[in-house]
C-alpha cells in the first residue's frame, strides 16, 4: 500500500481563504459543470485542486480531480492568494481562449484588408506564426469563413471601389489585385452581378421589372433581373418603395411587369394571407458567402416556428459569429422568400426587423396559426437560378 508522506515544512500547504469554497461533493452544480467542462461555466468560477497546488477553468481539459481534493475560487486572483498556481494547459490567468482567438482572427483580417497583394494560407501561417490546418480552422470558427473566401470579398470590394473612381476598367482590375483581366472577367458577373462596365454606370442597360401591390401587411413590391426576384420589400407607402429600390439600381432601366410577373407578385401575396402555401420562385440571391450560408438556413426553419441568432449560428457551423448572423438577416433584401423574420433572440423576443417589428410580429402570428393547425413547413427556398454574387466583406458587421 502506497502512503502519501506529509509535506515537509520548506512546502507548506496553500492557504486557506475567506473566498475559497470547497466541493460539497458530486451533487455541487459546479462540480457537475467541472466534469462535463461546461462552456457555460466559463468566467463564472475556477476551481483548484489541492494534491496538485493547481487552478484551472470550468472547461479545462485536464484528467478530471478527484472531487474531495476540489477548492472553488470566484477569480484567478482569489485561487493564486491561496498559493495555487496558474494551470498551463487551460491558462486561466489570460483572457478565454475564443476572446484570445478572435482577437487573432481580427489581426489577420486587418492584414488581409492592408495586404497590397491577398497572401494565400500559406502566407497567413507565416505571419501568425501557425501551422496552416490550425489557422484556417480557427479563421472559419470565428469568421464563418474560409480566409480565402474572406480574402476573395476584400478582393471583390476593391474592384468595385476602384470601378466606382477615376481609374480604368484594367487599372480596377489589377489594383484589386487579379493577376490577369481573364481571371476577373471570368466571374464578373458573380461579383459584380453585371458587367464591369455596367456596374461602373450604375447599372445601365440593366432592366429591373418591377410591380406594387396591397396586402395585409400593408404595400408589398417585388422587383426581378434576368435571373430571378432580386428585391420583396415591404412597407407603407408604395412610392417609398420605388424610390428606394431607384436608389439601389440609379441608372437601371424600370419596367412594369408583364403577366408572368403580376402572377409572381400575387404569390407573394398568397403567402402573406395563406403562410401554408409556400413560396416557389427563381430567387436572384445577391450576398456574400457568409451571408448565404446564413439564408440558406433562414429557408429551412418551418412555418410556425423560430430559431434564435444563436442557433442560427450552430446550424452553420459558426458558434462565434451571432452577431454576424445578425448582419446577415439586417442585410436581406428578400422579404418572406427568405424567411429572417422568424429569428428572435434567445429569451424569445422580437429583435428588430429591417420592414418594422410590427410586420414581424404579424408574420409570425400568421405562421403560427397556421403551424398549429396544419403542421406545414413552406418552401421558402424557392428556386435560384443565378450563382451566388459575393460583393461584400465576409462575415458582415452589424
Amino acid at each position: 500500500m502506497t502512503h502519501r508522506m506529509p509535506l515537509s515544512d520548506t512546502e507548506p500547504a496553500p492557504t486557506r481563504t475567506t473566498t475559497e469554497t470547497s466541493s460539497s461533493g458530486i451533487d455541487d452544480p459546479r462540480w457537475l459543470a467541472v466534469r462535463a467542462r461546461d462552456p457555460a461555466a466559463e468566467g463564472q468560477f475556477f476551481y483548484a485542486v489541492r494534491t496538485t497546488g493547481v487552478y484551472c477553468r470550468p472547461t479545462c481539459g485536464a484528467r478530471t480531480p478527484r472531487p474531495e481534493n476540489v477548492t472553488f475560487y470566484p477569480t484567478p486572483q482569489a485561487a493564486e492568494q491561496a498559493g495555487f498556481r496558474p494551470c498551463k494547459r487551460c491558462k486561466p490567468d489570460q483572457p478565454p481562449r475564443a476572446q484570445r482567438e478572435a482577437a487573432r482572427v481580427a489581426e489577420l483580417c486587418r492584414f488581409i484588408e492592408q495586404s497590397a497583394d491577398l497572401p494565400n494560407l500559406d502566407q497567413l501561417a507565416r505571419h501568425a506564426d501557425m501551422s496552416p490546418h490550425h489557422l484556417h480552422r480557427m479563421f472559419k470558427a470565428v469568421t464563418g469563413v474560409t480566409p480565402k473566401a474572406y480574402a476573395t470579398a476584400i478582393r471583390a470590394r476593391r474592384v468595385r471601389g476602384a470601378l466606382t473612381g477615376d481609374s480604368s476598367i484594367t487599372e480596377a482590375i489589377f489594383e484589386a489585385g487579379y493577376q490577369a483581366n481573364s481571371r476577373f472577367y471570368a466571374e464578373s458577373d458573380r461579383r459584380l452581378g453585371m458587367t464591369p462596365k455596367h456596374f461602373r454606370k450604375g447599372g445601365a442597360q440593366t432592366t429591373l421589372r418591377f410591380a406594387v401591390g396591397d396586402c395585409a401587411l400593408g404595400c408589398v413590391l417585388v422587383a426581378a433581373s434576368t435571373r430571378g426576384i432580386c428585391t420583396i420589400a415591404l412597407g407603407d407607402d408604395p412610392d417609398a418603395l420605388v424610390r428606394e429600390l431607384q436608389d439601389r439600381f440609379p441608372l437601371a432601366a424600370l419596367i412594369g411587369g408583364d403577366a408572368e410577373f403580376e402572377h409572381w407578385i400575387a404569390q407573394v401575396i398568397g403567402f402573406i394571407e395563406m403562410p401554408q402555401r409556400g413560396l416557389d420562385l427563381p430567387l436572384d440571391i445577391q450576398g456574400t458567402a457568409f451571408q448565404q450560408r446564413v439564408w440558406r438556413a433562414l429557408q429551412d426553419i418551418p412555418v410556425g416556428s423560430t430559431a434564435s441568432y444563436t442557433e442560427i449560428a450552430e446550424r452553420i457551423g459558426a458558434p462565434r459569429s451571432v452577431r454576424a448572423v445578425a448582419g446577415a438577416c439586417a442585410a436581406n433584401a428578400l422579404a418572406l422568400a427568405i424567411p429572417c423574420h422568424r429569428v428572435v433572440r434567445n429569451d424569445g423576443t422580437l429583435s428588430g426587423y429591417r420592414w418594422g417589428v410590427e410586420r414581424k410580429r404579424a408574420l409570425l402570428e400568421r405562421e403560427a396559426k397556421t403551424g398549429a393547425r396544419t403542421g406545414a413547413r413552406a418552401n421558402t427556398r424557392g428556386n435560384t437560378r443565378a450563382a451566388p454574387l459575393i460583393d461584400d466583406l465576409a462575415p458582415d458587421k452589424p
